[in-house]
This record gives structure tokens, sequence and C-alpha cells, in this order.
């Protein structure tokens, strides 16, 4: 099988419409072998994407072989998960000195799951995140995400549940320290 070619770059608002039914997939068929139904439509309602991250342009698209395979990015403001639609967001701007960067909406689409698009975009965020001072990293990770946010380096800090959205929702905050 021929190896496929990865690319990134910045997202733009013009890819909401490709980027909306990615990551709709991605929480519908990613954590199939780790919810229940029920918890992954309670899931729409705490995850997605906060669109201040592609303002800020920090929130990247991986494309395979010209395909927008995945998106993720990172945030220098305080909000730590959840889209546009979620509750208790934050645009405060974190301290690079004293805060950890947040890791934020990771989705690949489930067709190209296991290609390497996860530890692209998590080596983009602490690159970027790294030249703005930021020493650690945090993110709020799914159970189907933790095994390669361990795999990168991260450590789980605590596990929480998220009812938001009815179901409670499992979700496990982890850290990293930068060493890009």
């Amino acid at each position: 099988m021929e190896a496929m070619t990865l690319t990134s770059r910045f997202a733009e608002m013009s890819d909401m419409p490709a980027l909306e039914p990615l990551i709709a997939a991605a929480i519908a068929e990613n954590q199939k072998d780790f919810l229940t139904p029920s918890q992954i439509a309670s899931s729409n309602a705490i995850m997605g994407l906060d669109t201040q991250l592609i303002s800020d342009k920090t929130y990247f698209v991986i494309e395979e072989d010209g395909q927008i395979a995945g998106c993720g990015g990172w945030s220098r403001r305080a909000t730590l998960y959840g889209g546009d639609h979620s509750t208790g967001r934050d645009a405060g701007l974190l301290d690079p000195s004293k805060d950890p960067a947040k890791v934020r909406a990771m989705y690949t689409h489930p067709a190209h799951t296991r290609r390497g698009i996860g530890r692209l975009i998590l080596s983009l965020c602490e690159q970027a995140a790294a030249a703005e001072g930021f020493t650690t990293l945090e993110l709020m990770g799914t159970l189907s995400g933790q095994p390669l946010y361990e795999a990168y380096g991260f450590h789980v800090v605590e596990q929480v549940e998220d009812a938001r959205g009815g179901a409670p929702v499992p979700l496990v905050r982890m850290r990293k320290k930068v060493t890009s």
C-alpha cells in the first residue's frame, strides 16, 4: 500500500462546512467502544469547535492526500474544552509563565484514524505553544483519545464527568510539560 501524505495548515472559517460533518462523525464513531449511545449523544452538547480558535490562528486542519482528515488546535485562552454552543467558555488570556496552554477540539475522521494525524496535531500545538512561551500543555480528553495523549507524554490529572448534555460523559484532564 502506498504511503499517504499528511499536510497541515491553519483552519479558515471557510473550512467550517467540511469540519462540521468531520467533527460529528468523529464524535459519533470514534467513541463507540468507550461510551453508550446516550453518552455519545450527550457528547454533542459539550464537544465541538470553538471558532475563537480559528480567529486566533491556533486551529489546524490536517489533510491526507488533499482531503481534510482531521483537525485540532491549542489556545492561549482559559477555556479548556467545548464548542461555540457550550456554556461556561472563558475567552480570558492565559499567562504563559504560570498557566498551561490548552489543547482543544481534536478530531480525526473515522476513515483516517491511526495514521499519525492526532500525533501531528499534538506536535504542531506543542511547537506553537512553546514559541509563545508556554511550558505546559493541558487538555480535557475523551476516553477514546486518552491512549494517544498518554503515548505523547500527557499524564492524568483528574477524571471527571460532564452531564450538561444529559447522560454523564467521562472525561480525563491531562497535562504535559512542553519539550519543543
